[in-house]
């Protein structure tokens, strides 16, 4: 063998052999990366974790928010079976989830099938119906609030153009609070929806449609058998998020009617806030809040495993 062959012989597996320094080297994370990911931790387990686990050991006490708390057992549950009120709230919650996410859904739908497509001024469109979702709900149940006055905007309208006898005291009247509330709430959600579905609408294929309309389709069978079908992940996603805003709704109610007249707009998280923080039922609250949580936690983990199943 020659010295040029062994020269090379011995010189190719350091061609394939790796960089000495830096090649399978684990880089260190920098200490301000951990510092940013662990402060928001912190706070997160200081501020949401805890106090959730306090409010499931608290569900089992009588606790006015002095001293220690006394174990009662099942007794809160138990006396949730028993609470007319409780059946209210139960009812109209139902009814809020139904109403708040069917009326958004709808509204919010039609309105992304209107704008999607390119015209002169429909940026100003989706800009002015998203604009509510940049208001609190606080501040939107304020708003709609004064709206409802017996000598409000609402009631003005109807009596300018003729509808005197369906004027009325809105908010003041247990047939018709929860209902003058859920519009406030879907007038606010409806933009969201609309954004939602227009991003899914983004990602809808345009040749399925235009072979459908090839075909000779209408707008209504082209929509309902070629666009909706592909929105079925968006549609999973609003459904989650909607009945799950629905059993956390607070702020608009409390603002509006603070579940009234005659607790006939009472939901569980207004009744479970009344408990808590005005008659001092601290246990009873919390085991208000743990159905409540039991109820979006269901829906949430539903919502995961379609979208395992799907992926």
């Amino acid at each position: 063998m020659s010295a040029a062959q062994v020269v090379t012989t011995d010189a190719s597996p350091q061609r394939g052999r790796p960089p000495a320094r830096g090649g399978h080297r684990r880089r260190r994370v920098p200490p301000l990366v951990w510092l940013f990911l662990l402060v928001p931790l912190g706070i997160e387990l200081a501020w949401v974790f805890w106090p959730a686990l306090n409010s499931f050991s608290l569900s089992f006490s009588r606790w006015n928010g002095v001293g220690a708390a006394e174990p009662v057992g099942l007794d809160n549950y138990q006396r949730m079976f028993d609470d007319p009120i409780v059946r209210t709230a139960v009812q109209n919650t139902v009814i809020w989830t139904i109403g708040f996410g069917g009326a958004s859904v709808l509204i919010g739908l039609s309105l992304a099938v209107a704008l999607n497509r390119p015209r002169r001024g429909v940026g100003i469109y989706r800009s002015a119906i998203y604009l509510p979702m940049v208001f609190s709900l606080a501040v939107t149940g304020l708003f709609w609030r004064v709206l409802y006055q017996p000598d409000g905007s609402i009631n003005t309208a109807l009596e300018g153009i003729g509808l005197d006898g369906v004027a009325r005291q809105w908010l003041a009247d247990p047939d018709t609070a929860l209902y003058a509330v859920l519009v406030a709430a879907v007038w606010r959600q409806v933009g969201y929806i609309m954004v939602l579905y227009l991003a899914g609408l983004k990602g809808c294929d345009p040749t399925l449609e235009e072979a459908a309309a090839v075909d000779g389709a209408s707008a209504w069978q082209r929509f309902r058998h070629v666009v909706f079908p592909q929105l079925r992940s968006v549609n999973t996603v609003i459904f989650a998020v909607t009945v799950i805003d629905s059993l956390r709704t607070f702020d608009i109610v409390w603002a509006m009617t603070r579940g009234g007249p005659y607790n006939s707009s009472q939901l569980l998280s207004t009744y479970m806030f009344e408990q808590g923080f005005t008659s001092l039922n601290l246990g009873y609250s919390s085991a208000l809040a743990v159905v409540i949580f039991l109820l979006a936690i269901g829906f949430i983990i539903t919502y995961l495993v379609r979208a395992t199943r799907e992926d």
